[in-house]
This record gives C-alpha cells, structure tokens and sequence, in this order.
C-alpha cells in the first residue's frame, strides 16, 4: 500500500515538471475560486434562441409529436418485457400491447392501478403472487407430507 501511494505521489510531480511556470493547474479537480455569475431568465432565453442546434419546439412541432403511454414508461423503468410485465401484474399481454401502441387506454380503475404499480412495483407483485421478487413458490406437489 505504502509503495502505491509512494509511486502515485512520484507520478504526481513527474507531470508537474511538464507544466510550463505560471500555467495555472487546470486539473478536473480544482477550481479557480471564482464563482460563476447567476444568468438571468432573460439572458438564458437569449442564449438558447441564438444556438442554431437548440431551438425551441414550435406548436406545430408539439401536436405532431406522439406520447409515450404511462403504461410502457412503466413498463420500462422496471425494465421488463411486455410478457414479464403482463405475466407478473396480471395484466393480459394483448391489452398490455394495445395500450402500449396507443390502440386503446386504460379505464379510471387501471390508471389507478399502473399508478400503483409505478409507487410501489414490489408490494405490488408481493400481494399479487404472495412472494419476493427473485424468489420461487413451492406448489402443493413440492410440500412436505
């Protein structure tokens, strides 16, 4: 251990002698002790409207523009397949795949219940099928006599 800091410390002056004199350190590690100045919201517009690569989306850019359904964000931020999702939430595959494909929407009571699954997804599939995630249920065949 002591060697390794030995030779990190040599590596450390080996490439400051490649510093020209007066160069300031311009390491990823320290800073100049300036503190930048707050742009205000009208110098913020300004620079974002001038940024050829940046500009705003006009209305008709946004009306154009396709939804993700909450139900494949959902989906996706637990990262599951759609059979694992369907299979695991007891949702069937096909509705899952319409709502996901923007062919149909889910009602008030299943909004309430993907709203569910996004807070809380492992209580949900705990009360649903009785187990932690990860975990395997025993059937009657497996059970002791």
């Amino acid at each position: 251990m002591g060697r390794f800091l030995y030779a990190t410390q040599n590596a450390r002056d080996a490439f400051a002698l490649f510093r020209p004199e007066g160069q300031p350190n311009v390491s990823k590690t320290t800073t100049s002790g300036k503190t930048p100045r707050p742009m205000t919201s009208d110098a913020i517009e300004r620079a974002a409207g001038a940024d050829p690569d940046a500009q705003p989306l006009s209305d008709a850019d946004l009306r154009r523009m396709k939804r993700t359904p909450p139900a494949k964000v959902i989906r996706r931020a637990l990262e599951l397949t759609q059979e694992e999702f369907s299979a695991r939430y007891h949702i069937p595959l096909g509705t899952l795949r319409d709502w996901e494909q923007g062919r149909a929407e889910p009602d008030q009571p299943t909004r309430a219940y993907l709203m569910l699954i996004a807070r809380d997804p492992e209580h949900v599939d705990r009360l649903l099928n009785g187990r932690k995630r990860g975990t395997c249920r025993r059937s009657n065949a497996d059970s002791p006599r």
